[in-house]
Formats: C-alpha cells, structure tokens, sequence
C-alpha cells in the first residue's frame, strides 16, 4: 500500500474522457500522484466534483497562425511575437499545436521553419509546446486548392520535397497531399520511412483511390468534408473509406460553418474514436474581427469565420476548446467532444497511454476542468 502524506489533496466524483465510471484523484503539492476508481454510490472524503470531467489540456493539429502572424510568413523578427502567441495558446487551454504551413515558396517556407527551430528552444512553463510542423501542401489537387494560392503548387515528388524539407525532417509532424497524384506514392512512403503523419486533403480522391491511399500508410484526413468529395450516396469518397476503415482520423472544423452541425454530429457518430477536432486557426487568432491581410490577399474576419475577398472560405479566428464546446452542444456528449481535442489528437501523434497515465504526475493546473452538461459546457485550469 503507497502511504500520503496529511498534504494530499483529494477530489472526488471525477469523470474521465474514455475511461467509465467515477473517480477520485489525489493531488499533493499541486501534483497529481493517485488516481483511483470510486465504487458507484461510495462516499469519499475530499472535494466533490459532481461529475465534472478532468483531461489534458488542448492539441491542435491544424493551426495556421494567431496574433497577426501567419506562420508561413514567419521571420527571425518575429520570434517575440510568436512566443506571444503561444502564451495565448496556453490560456486558451492549448498544449500543444503543429503549427500549420500552408503552400508557399520554398524560401518562405524554411525560413519559417528556421523561425519554429528557435521558438522550440525557447520552451518554458505558460507557454504552449511546439510540435513538428504540418505542411498542408504543396502537393494538392488544383480543383480543390481552396484558398491555396496556386502558383505555388507542386507536383509530388522526393526532389520537390527535400528541396523543402532537407535539414528539418525531424522537425515535421505532419503533412497534407492528394494522394491520387502522380508520385505521392512515392513521397508518402519516404514520410512514412520518416515517421511522418500524412493526411489526405485539398484531394478529388474517390473511395477507391482513397483506400489505396490508406494502406500506403496515409492516416488521417484534413478538415473533413472540406476540398474534398462528400458524402454522396452513389460516390462515397475518402470519408466512407475512412470511417469504414476504422483506422483513420477525421480532423474536423466544428465552428458550425465549414461543416454543417448536423454532419459534424453524425461523423462522430459514425466513427467516435476518430474524430479529432481542430481550430484551423488563422492569422487574425486573437486579434478583432474586420480585414486582415493574409500574403497579398484581404482577409475578412466575421463572427469567427475568415473568407477571401472572393467569398472562399479560408479559415477560423475561434480557439480549439470553442470547437468542444459547439460540438457537445450539438451532440449532446460533452464526453466524446473533450476527448476530440485532448486525448484522441495524443493517440494519432503515437501517444499509447491511457488518459489516467497521461494526467498521472503532471501539474493539477496544467490539466482541465469541464463543468455543465454538454449544452452549455465549460472549461477552466483545474488547479
């Protein structure tokens, strides 16, 4: 039997995203050194927590910028605004993010991973972590480019990719392709070899040549629904393949805009354990609504949606624990939202701990707290 000390803190009647029935959890010295399952109806000595869920913090994996920044543009002057901006993440309840290149120039795009190289360096506490970036593009279908300028598209291949990445592949995460064009076979299996995570996206894949896609190692999709095939009832396309596969994130923007409430609901329904929620998060992240610029172009930021001059839809300025809120309050399962964003997002970066192992020995004040039901659910630091 492990003794505590007369310090430790307990809370009782926790819930745990993924992990049924009620908890009580030990805290000493701001630390969280027990976690224990509590028998349905047994009293417990401590803070009652009524139900409320405790998770890790956010991870977002497709975030573009925030404060005015836009990380493809990132320069080495830059650096003390960037650190801004992942403080800001922290108070918004981000642990961590991938920060998200969208298609440029080459020198742009090294540069900015130049810039990302020194910002992980500067890691402390209060700030939010640096994950290897996401490259969302250069290797996507013209048809679907959305708000990708298209001069800048590349076609697939080892050269174009190592004239981007050569001298930072341990610095990338992720990255976004169509993986029906000619030569992403190849490059898919060169970041596989790598341990890279490839999302199909910006893609006119069918289900078939999604599902080719699949057993070459791609594992996730980018922003469901969006610049890529729906679900048609006679043309399935990539998200059946996906959801019937079982094995396949679904990234999914929940600001009820780029996917309607309704099918965000029903694709977590479809497949609960493979929805991972992401801000997609522009430049104007934290800054007020109104015209932005985004490289040459205006942007136009309303209510939390960012659309080009032309009315393309181009992203969000909403933080990632809004889309858990919007999502629990269309679905009705605050549980299933949270891990969205907190547990399922781990799992796909390699993460094989369970929850509870994951909150184990980590600060109380670095986890959240989510109180309310799922129609007006809550978040705050749980320390």
């Amino acid at each position: 039997m492990v003794l505590f000390s007369h310090r430790m803190r307990w809370l009782s009647h926790v819930r745990l995203p993924l992990e049924p029935g009620s908890w009580r959890i030990g805290c000493e010295n701001g630390q969280i050194v027990a976690i224990e399952p509590l028998p349905e109806g047994a009293a417990a000595a401590g803070e009652n927590w009524q139900g409320d869920w405790l998770s890790p913090a956010g991870v977002d994996l497709q975030i573009n910028g925030g404060l005015g920044l836009a990380f493809p543009e990132l320069q080495p002057a830059d650096l003390p605004r960037l650190l801004e901006l992942l403080e800001l993440l922290w108070r918004d309840g981000v642990e961590a993010i991938s920060p998200t290149l969208v298609t440029c120039g080459i020198a742009p795009l090294r540069q900015a991973l130049s810039v990302l190289r020194q910002a992980r360096q500067q890691h402390r506490p209060g700030r939010c972590r640096l994950l290897g970036a996401h490259l969302e593009g250069p290797f996507l279908a013209a048809a679907k480019r959305g708000a990708h300028p298209a001069e800048h598209l590349a076609e697939p291949s080892l050269e174009a990719l190592e004239a981007r990445i050569g001298g930072f592949e341990d610095e990338i995460a992720l990255v976004t392709l169509a993986p029906e064009l000619p030569g992403a076979e190849s490059v898919i299996a060169a970041l596989r070899r790598r341990g890279v995570l490839v999302s199909l996206g910006h893609s006119a894949a069918n289900e078939a040549q999604a599902g080719a896609a699949f057993e070459q190692g791609v594992g996730m999709l980018t922003h469901s629904f969006n610049a890529m095939a729906g679900l048609q009832h006679r043309s399935p396309g990539p998200i059946a393949a996906a959801v019937l596969r079982g094995d396949v994130a679904l990234g999914l923007i929940a600001d009820g805009v780029h996917v309607a409430p309704s099918m965000a609901v029903l694709l977590q329904r479809l497949a609960p354990d493979q929805v991972v929620l992401v801000s997609d998060a522009l430049a104007p992240y934290g800054l007020a609504d109104g015209t932005h610029r985004w490289d040459e172009r205006a942007l136009i930021v309303e209510n939390g949606s960012c659309r080009l001059e032309d009315g393309t839809l181009a992203g969000v300025t909403l933080p990632l624990l809004e889309a858990v809120r919007r999502l629990a309050s269309w679905s009705g399962d605050g549980e299933r939202a949270i891990a969205a964003a907190t547990v399922l997002p781990r799992r796909l970066l390699g993460e094989e701990r369970s929850c509870i192992q994951q909150l184990l020995d980590r600060p109380l004040r670095d986890a959240l707290r989510w109180s309310g039901p799922a129609s007006s659910l809550r978040w705050s630091r749980a320390g």
